[in-house]
């Protein structure tokens, strides 16, 4: 079971870049660590998680970030923060790929300019965080149970629903940043996430391990 609470406000995500080359890269890495290690360990499948931890898989995505730092465009490539987070989902499907077998699209989901397709379904990953897994073994099956529903209850809400609420309460991104992603304005943003926060309770409304916390 998760509490969802409000996030703080985010770090600063405009930096001299891409002009500051690789220091400018290591500090926007720096300033953002916490919230990037948040999406990856979000996004990442649990075999995987069991392989390497979020750490090498941020350092990973630094590496390929610097290898296309030149390339990067505002225009196209949005601001130096979303940028990353692209290059990170890039990065979390190739370890998925390469760890895992697993057969992953490298293309962008219809939901806005900078999203990727997430290595893990959203729905998924969403499940697993409120319901998370059983401490015990004998446990375990009807852990698993509760998840196949929860998902498939999660699933019943649009994927730029889902998309907002883990990038507001499991990836800690701003109402802004959301925005960007998801390629709407800012007050949409804002409207579709507190619709999709009720959805959410609704169609959960049923699971008693489900609780939310801390949200109007």
């Amino acid at each position: 079971m998760v509490a969802i609470m409000e996030m703080n406000s985010p770090q600063e995500t405009t930096l001299d870049f891409p002009e500051g080359g690789q220091e400018a890269l290591a500090r926007l890495v720096d300033a953002n660590r916490e919230r990037f290690l948040a999406m990856i360990r979000f996004r990442m499948d649990r075999r995987l998680a069991t392989r390497i931890d979020a750490e090498d898989g941020l350092q990973e995505a630094y590496y390929e970030a610097v290898k296309r730092i030149d390339s990067y465009e505002p225009e196209s490539c949005g601001t130096p923060f979303v940028w990353m987070r692209t290059m990170i989902f890039q990065t979390l499907i190739d370890l998925h790929r390469r760890h895992l077998g697993a057969k992953m699209r490298d293309v962008r989901l219809e939901l806005g300019e900078h999203k990727m397709i997430a290595p893990q379904a959203t729905s998924m990953c969403l499940a697993e965080k409120f319901f998370g897994k059983s401490p015990s073994p004998s446990g375990e099956v009807m852990a698993r149970d509760m998840l196949d529903k929860a998902r498939a209850a999660i699933e019943k809400m649009s994927n730029m629903d889902q998309e907002i609420l883990a990038m507001r309460h499991f990836e800690e991104l701003s109402n802004k940043e959301c925005a960007e992603v998801l390629g709407i304005e800012a007050k949409a943003a804002s409207i579709r996430y507190v619709r999709a926060l009720t959805r959410l309770k609704d169609l959960l409304a049923g699971f008693s391990a489900f609780r939310l916390e801390g949200m109007a």
